[in-house]
């Protein structure tokens, strides 16, 4: 009889999930608590690890990427609000891919839709787990249909939690958020612009950052730009009262450069927005018995890291391979499984703090030193790319 999974989240993490659990021969069942897919969304550098994931799961030939013709300019303002020669996103080593989050889903959902070669999987929105009972032979859920009111018992043979940093599954199987979600004092707030900040060119990436708070504008070649707008606190909790727009234009208020203006008065207007604070997962195991957890569920990288995207395809590949790999003993399976991943993540969190100076100084000499330190890196970029069509290659 074919096993049942049950992936709780539509996100990255679920949907790559449900595809490498089908690839095992596995037949998953998707539950999404909102009532429709989501779509757009901030920008996304998936890099190499990611990519070839995407090729793995059989989704590459529908992912749209966005690269700007040699990943674009990149301008970095001083404090002068003057622009000088700046490092982008897509200027580090592995070349990434420029997408939109919704870019991603929107591959993975042709992926579990229209594989061609199978039934598409089952996805069932607005519906919620509200109980989850491992019995040791199987695991019982009680699942809430958020519409109706309706409730449905079903049985499982895996449950597979991706449903982001605060998973109800994490929640219910492993104990509460404050066990396991590390704080770092900081907000973000991501968005789609509908237009480039004035006198840039579309593709252009700008970058605005100052003793603790940074600006961010995400070119692409065929999209208007994304931002990112970040700031550290020492409450957390308050910058969820009031406003979100007025608690971001007092974070940034004695930053006056055409970067943040452009932001704060696009927010304004912008139909959607991310605006949460900043967290990571960190986690003994991520499975206990017949539930696994996936993606920012299990790990959550943070926006700093730059490779949420990348190590939630890759998850959901990793656990295919695994299952494919040991078909008759799943503990031994999510055992490999996650004996792949956890050294690379567990070293990706620890760049992240390295990384999260770069996005938003702590203090006016960290400031100072990532100035001169991106200066540098941004000089030798350029005496590659002069070697380069010296010797009629291509640009690095």
């Amino acid at each position: 009889m074919q096993r049942r999974a049950l992936v709780v989240g539509l996100g990255i993490a679920g949907m790559s999930a449900a595809i490498g659990l089908r690839q095992a021969g596995w037949r998953p069942v998707i539950v999404e608590r909102a009532t429709e897919r989501r779509r757009g969304g901030y920008f996304v550098g998936l890099m190499p690890q990611g990519r070839q994931a995407a090729a793995d799961l059989g989704i590459a030939g529908h992912l749209h990427t966005r690269n700007p013709p040699g990943g674009g300019k990149a301008y970095s303002l001083t404090r002068r609000g003057n622009r000088e020669p700046g490092l982008g996103f897509l200027h580090q080593p592995g070349a990434p891919a420029a997408v939109v989050r919704g870019d991603i889903e929107a591959a993975l959902w042709q992926g579990i839709r229209r594989d061609g070669t199978s039934e598409p999987v089952d996805v069932r929105f607005a519906t919620k787990p509200v109980e989850i009972d491992d019995t040791g032979t199987d695991v019982r859920v009680l699942l809430e249909n958020t519409g109706t009111g309706a409730w449905r018992r079903e049985s499982f043979d895996l449950v597979v939690g991706a449903d982001g940093l605060r998973s109800s599954v994490r929640r219910m199987v492993f104990g509460p958020h404050e066990d396991f979600m590390t704080t770092w004092d900081a907000m973000i707030c991501a968005f789609q612009l509908q237009a480039q900040v004035p006198s840039f060119a579309a593709a252009d990436s700008v970058i605005s950052a100052r003793e603790g708070r940074g600006a961010w504008v995400f070119g692409f070649a065929d999209l208007p730009p994304t931002a990112l707008l970040t700031y550290r606190t020492g409450d957390v909790e308050g910058q969820f009262a009031g406003s979100t727009i007025e608690r971001l234009r007092t974070a940034f208020s004695d930053m006056d450069d055409p970067v943040v203006r452009h932001a704060l008065d696009s927010l304004e207007q912008a139909p959607d927005f991310l605006f949460d604070s900043v967290h990571q997962v960190k986690m003994p195991r991520w499975s206990r018995e017949r539930v696994v957890l996936v993606g920012d569920a299990a790990w959550c990288l943070n926006l700093y890291s730059g490779m949420g995207a990348t190590f939630a395809l890759r998850g959901g590949a990793e656990l295919g391979r695994a299952l494919r790999e040991s078909p008759g003993d799943l503990g031994v399976a999510l055992t490999a499984w996650e004996s792949r991943l956890r050294p690379a993540i567990t070293r990706h969190q620890r760049l992240a703090r390295m990384k999260q100076q770069l996005f938003v100084p702590s203090s006016r000499p960290a400031e100072a030193l990532r100035s001169v330190v991106l200066r540098l890196a941004c000089a030798a970029r350029e005496r590659r790319l002069a070697k380069a069509r010296a010797a009629g290659g291509s640009t690095p």
